[in-house]
This record gives structure tokens, sequence and C-alpha cells, in this order.
């Protein structure tokens, strides 16, 4: 039997486990080893010497350390109340306008979803924050919580991107050429859904009408409550950005000032500080165990040579790089039904990175045509969170909106599923877009 026999049989294998419930992380593990002692006959010396190096080689990566320190800066928003100042902050500029407290929580999710890395974190702690809020107001169901289930996928666009360092690490690219590639197309997401909501409500008004207007003094104070988040943002991003700051020194500084910001609002006290960490530990080490399993499962297919023949296959099909890159694109948003965006990477960058590495993009270098696809694959990814029918956000928000049917939330999101694939196509046909910060940085 040949090596890409093997390889493809034991991918199979690897999707046979998960299919009955194994952790993706075991589920790679078990599969890697078992390509690796097949293909040379079950030598058990050499597959224990090339795990001890995998292991090593990966956890005593520094750029991991970004990880855990977004898990914790994470764990602190949450606890230390900043959702609500975010929320608050935006509601008392634009929430008499009407649908304009759907749009403060658009604002407060790419805000707060920039602070702890996470979709899900977004999306569950804005929806606790905002729609008792939107539903008190009289907003329509489908409206609000379609608004915090799309919206809550808004931050991971914007550094730091737990998912984003992933990329990073599976392509060995630069984690601040990615981070500064998210920014723009961060952005234009965020407007999107800005325009989708003043569509909705212009067409229905009752869908999401305005509240009363708030004076300034009660302005004032809701901007100065957000200044300290605004500017850890600030510190964060302008340090990557400007170079001054590698991405695990800018997230420390986050982590630990994301921490007294959330002891100065009271909402961080010694059960809360043990309880981030705690939760800090466990995601990390999950998110961990799943790159140790992923690694053995890339050098197994490695020595296989199934990724090097598909993507040489790919290369000289003659098929049009676009149609390669769509094909790859539906792949994602079909895994996001059944998969969250870390498995999704895992599994599949080792496969489809050199597919897209061995064609022509308008004849982009490697390395922007790296970091390209990079910021394509984090959008894809995200929209499986939000995508009817299994999306990760709608059962989150929906749980938390007693009362409205999950037909609604579902139909609720489909316009902003529409302004996710005109953002897509926008950014595959003018890669300039996520590639300027990029290039202005090395300028």
């Amino acid at each position: 039997m040949s090596g890409i026999t093997i390889g493809i049989a034991g991918f199979g294998f690897m999707l046979v486990l998960m299919a009955l419930r194994v952790h993706i992380g075991i589920a790679m593990f078990t599969a890697g080893s078992v390509i690796y002692l097949v293909i040379n006959h079950g030598d058990l010396n050499s597959w224990l010497f090339t795990l001890n190096d995998l292991a090593y080689a990966r956890l005593s990566n520094y750029s991991l350390s970004v990880i855990p320190l977004c898990m914790l800066m994470g764990q602190f928003a949450t606890h230390g109340g900043l959702s609500k100042s975010l929320f608050r902050a935006a509601g008392s500029l634009i929430g008499h306008w009407r649908g304009g407290l759907a749009m403060s929580s658009s604002l407060a999710c790419i805000g707060f979803g920039a602070i702890s890395g996470s979709s899900l974190a977004t999306a569950a702690t804005m929806g606790q924050v905002a729609l008792p809020e939107l539903m008190g107001k009289g907003y329509s169901g489908r409206l609000a919580t379609a608004t915090l289930a799309a919206s809550g996928t808004l931050g991971i666009l914007v550094p730091p991107s737990v998912p984003l360092v992933v990329y990073a690490v599976l392509t060995q690219e630069s984690i601040g050429k990615l981070f500064a590639a998210a920014v723009i197309p961060g952005l234009i997401a965020l407007f999107g859904y800005l325009i989708v909501i003043r569509i909705i409500v212009s067409r229905d008004p009752s869908a999401g009408p305005a509240s009363e207007k708030a004076n300034w003094r009660e302005r004032i104070i809701a901007q100065l409550k957000v200044l300290p988040v605004l500017g850890l943002f600030l510190v964060i991003v302008v340090g990557i950005y400007g170079g001054w700051a590698s991405p695990t020194e800018a997230t420390s500084i986050g982590a630990a000032g994301a921490g007294l910001i959330a002891a100065a609002f009271g909402g961080l006290r010694w059960p809360q500080l043990l309880t981030s960490i705690y939760r800090t530990a466990i995601a990390t080490a999950m998110i961990f165990l799943v790159l140790v399993g992923a690694d053995l499962l890339n050098s197994a297919l490695a020595i296989s040579q199934m990724p090097v023949e598909l993507a040489e296959w790919v290369k000289h099909s003659n098929l049009p790089p676009l149609l390669v890159l769509a094909a790859i694109l539906g792949i994602y948003i079909l895994l996001g039904c059944v998969m969250d965006s870390l498995a999704m990477l895992f599994l599949t960058i080792p496969i489809f990175y050199p597919m897209i590495m061995g064609l022509d993009f308008w004849g982009m270098g490697a390395t922007d045509k790296s970091v390209w696809f990079g910021i394509l694959v984090l959008m894809v990814v995200e929209i499986g969170l939000v995508h009817p029918p299994v999306g990760m956000n709608l059962y989150i928000i929906n749980k938390l909106a007693r009362g409205v049917p999950m037909s609604e939330t579902a139909w609720g999101v489909v316009p902003f599923l529409a302004s996710d694939f005109a953002r897509i196509i926008l950014l595959v046909l003018v890669p300039s877009i996520p590639l300027f910060l990029v290039h202005l940085q090395q300028v």
C-alpha cells in the first residue's frame, strides 16, 4: 500500500473518530500515530523519538504564549464588567436612533471581542448585557438575537485573535502581519453589519424603535468609563503595528491592563481571579493538546506525501485558481456547521495551505498570499458560528432569549450572512485591502 493511500485512509479514520465524538486532539493524535507506525512498519522507537521532538518543539515555542495571555485577558474582561461599559458608551451616543441600540451592540461586540479574543465568549457575555436592554426597549426578537449572534464574530477579526495565532503557528507566518491585515476587514465587517441593521429598521421601524436621547452629562460619563478599555486596545494594536512590542509583549500588557481595569471596576476579586486563571488553564491545555495532535498528524501526512501530491494535482489540473479558492472556502463554511473554528484550522490548513501556495493569484508573493489566505480563512470559519442550522452563536444567544423561537434567530441572521459573503467576495477580488496595513508597516 502506497504512502498516499495510507495517508488518505488515516485521515478517513480520524474523521470516523470525530464522528464518534472523540476529542479532536485525541483523534488527530491517534490517526497520526497509526499513519506513522504503518508507514514505518511499527517502529515504536522512531515514533517515540518523533513524538518527543514534536512535543518539545511545540510547547517551548515562545510565540504560543500569546494564547494563554489572550485567554486571560478575555476572562478579566468578562469578570470586570467591561462589556457593560462598552455597551452603555455606544448606546449613549446612538441609542436614540432607530436601531441605535442594535448598532451599539455591534460596536460593543467588536470592542469586547478585541479584548477577549473569542467569538463564543463575546456572544455569551454581550448577550447577557445587551439582550435584556434590547428586548426591554421593544426591539423584535429576530433583530435583537440575530444582531448579537452575528456581532459576536466581529471581535475575532480584530487583534489579538486566537485563531490567527493558531494559523500563524501552523503556517510559520508572522503573527504581527496577520494582526495588521485583520484590522481593515474587521472594520469593514462592522460597517457592513451597521448598514444591515439600518436597512432592517428602515423597512420595519417597529423592529428597532428609537430610545430616549441621553443628555450630554450622561454621554460624557459613559465615554469616560470606557476610556481605559479603549486605551488598552490602542496599546495592543499600536504596540504591535508600531513595532515597539511583539504580539506576546503587547498581549502581556493587555492582560495586566485588563486585570487592573477589572479590579478597578469592582468586578474582579479573589474568587473571580482564581476562576479566571483556572478557566484560562483549561482552555490553554485544550488548545495545546490539539496542537500536539495536529503536529503528529501533519508529520505523518508529510511522510505519506498526501498533502504534497494533492497540491501538485491541483497545480497541474489547470483549474482556475479562483475556482479552487471558492471550493476551499465553501468547504470551510460547510465544516462550520459541525465543528468549531480552531478544529477546522487544525484539520484543514496542512492540506489546503500547500494548495493555495502553489497557485497564482494576481502575481502575489508567497508572504502576501499566505497572509491574505489567512484572513479569508478566518472570516469563513467564523461564518460557521452563525450559519444555520448548527451555528454555536445562534444557540448561545437563543438560549439567553427565552421566548424567541430558534427559527426567528436563524432567519434574522440571513441579512448579516449576506453582508459576510459580500465582504468575502470583496477581499477575494481586492487583496490589497487586507494587505494595505501590512505593506504600510514595511515602509
